[in-house]
């Protein structure tokens, strides 16, 4: 395996240009901010930007925790890419992160100031600074549910003034999908419940869909999707093992399609349709 680096100060549009960077080497797995991104798709980890502080958020970019570093070297095992770019602040974090997951050395380093001119690095740390935005390099409807929408949790940040006094400052992190940058995508109802039909229609075991209804639910932080079901079974059914297939089957169907996470999903079984002689 071949490893790259690609370095640059928090805040001056890594993630941003991983993929440029990546294209333009010929590769096609990324780690960045303990995620391993193949194909553009999340395969391993998790990231960075969910802990609740910067020192929590840096041991695990960096695989600091034994259990986080297993798991990711038996995913790269898996996935065994003959080439991987690493993000990461420094070559000394690179080594790190070698050293953690049992790889070898990066055999050449990108700066960011390679493919980045001046002033997008500028205006890439004031966007950081100011509104406190991320990306992650993968597309929208790759994003795990708890990357659902823009906002996620907050990682704080503690700074120091000339006098010495610390100044508490909490940086918002963002996720920009990449078709945000064009435009907003919003999926109709209509599109919405063709993607629970067509689940149930694949899982089998359902003779009639006797009720369906998909919205926004409001009244989470992340507007989640709910959805309410009322069923009629085909008769000899383990009831109990057919709900669970028909939920994981929606849940696959519609987050990954979406990007949207279902975070209500109420499931009436109205009948049982009798075999026919």
């Amino acid at each position: 395996m071949e490893v790259f680096g690609f370095i640059g100060a928090s805040g001056t549009g890594k993630s941003h240009h991983a993929l440029v960077v990546a294209y333009d080497h010929d590769i096609q797995t990324i780690i960045d901010d303990g995620l391993l991104i193949d194909h553009n798709r999340i395969v391993a980890g998790r990231s960075a930007k969910e802990e609740t502080n910067r020192l929590k958020a840096v041991r695990r970019a960096i695989f600091n925790k034994p259990e986080d570093a297993a798991a990711m070297r038996a995913a790269l095992a898996r996935v065994h890419p003959p080439k991987l770019l690493i993000l990461g602040t420094s070559k000394h974090m690179i080594h790190r992160i070698c050293q953690a997951l049992d790889l070898p050395e990066a055999s050449q380093f990108i700066r960011i100031e390679d493919v980045s001119c001046p002033s997008e690095i500028a205006k890439a740390r004031a966007i950081r600074l100011k509104e406190g935005k991320h990306i992650i390099p993968v597309p929208t409807m790759e994003l795990k549910p708890h990357f659902q929408g823009y906002l996620l949790d907050p990682i704080r940040s503690f700074f120091y003034g000339r006098n010495g006094k610390q100044i508490s400052n909490f940086e918002r992190s963002v996720v920009r999908p990449v078709f945000s940058y064009y435009g907003k995508l919003t999926f109709s109802n209509e599109v919405l419940e063709a993607l629970v039909r067509h689940a149930l229609k694949q899982n089998g075991g359902v003779t009639k869909i006797n009720r369906l209804r998909v919205a926004i639910n409001y009244n989470s932080t992340r507007n989640g999707l709910a959805i309410i079901l009322s069923l009629t079974i085909a008769y000899g059914q383990n009831i109990k093992k057919l709900m669970s297939r028909i939920r994981k089957a929606i849940q696959q169907e519609v987050e990954y399609t979406t990007g949207m996470a279902v975070e209500i999903l109420k499931i009436t079984v109205r009948g049982i349709s009798q075999p026919e002689h």
